[in-house]
């Protein structure tokens, strides 16, 4: 039995092919498909799941907007999308250095609309071997500027997406705590 209870809402950011649809499936239904279906518009899933915080359980349900990576549908629509939203999670294609310098106006566009919430920051795809062209100090370098934890991560392979959102869940709630 725990003593806290949040509703919570978390977008995932990043371009298009970055791997969000799949890091989604992976968390709330563990399974990977590497079939590549561009989302089109918004899509929310619903995981709960109880987290621990400072030694005491804690109920939280996440509320997962995925949303289309073109930044021309962020510019439309980035009001009502980020709008409420408790945390992000940021990602980066690890094969594609591009993605990680398109970061920025991801997270810039968030922080327009909701201010400062907690963000957690992965590069997806880190099972492919000789393809991954972003390290960890890569990213270091890249996100100095923001106070977020970075993670390679794989919806294949499952590294650290668990781990991500638990770590969000635990920000968000320390942040609403506070």
């Amino acid at each position: 039995m725990t003593d806290r209870k949040y509703k919570t809402k978390i977008c995932l950011v990043g371009e298009s092919g970055v791997g969000k649809t799949s890091l989604i499936k992976k968390y709330v239904l563990d399974i990977f498909d590497d079939k590549y279906i561009t989302t089109i518009g918004t899509k929310v899933s619903k995981k709960s799941q109880t987290i621990d915080v400072e030694n005491e359980k804690v109920d939280i349900d996440m509320m997962i907007w995925d949303i289309m990576g073109q930044s021309s549908f962020r510019v439309l629509l980035q009001d009502a999308y980020f709008y409420g939203a408790h945390g992000i999670i940021a990602i980066c294609d690890a094969t594609r250095p591009e993605t990680l310098q398109d970061i920025h106006s991801w997270i810039d566009s968030t922080k327009e609309v909701i201010g400062d919430v907690p963000i957690v920051f992965l590069a997806n795809k880190s099972d492919l071997g000789d393809e991954v062209k972003i390290t960890k100090e890569m990213m270091d370098k890249e996100l100095e500027r923001y106070n977020m934890p970075a993670m390679m991560s794989s919806a294949k392979s499952g590294e650290n997406v668990e781990n991500a959102f638990n770590t969000l869940g635990k920000m968000i709630i320390t942040n609403i705590s506070d």
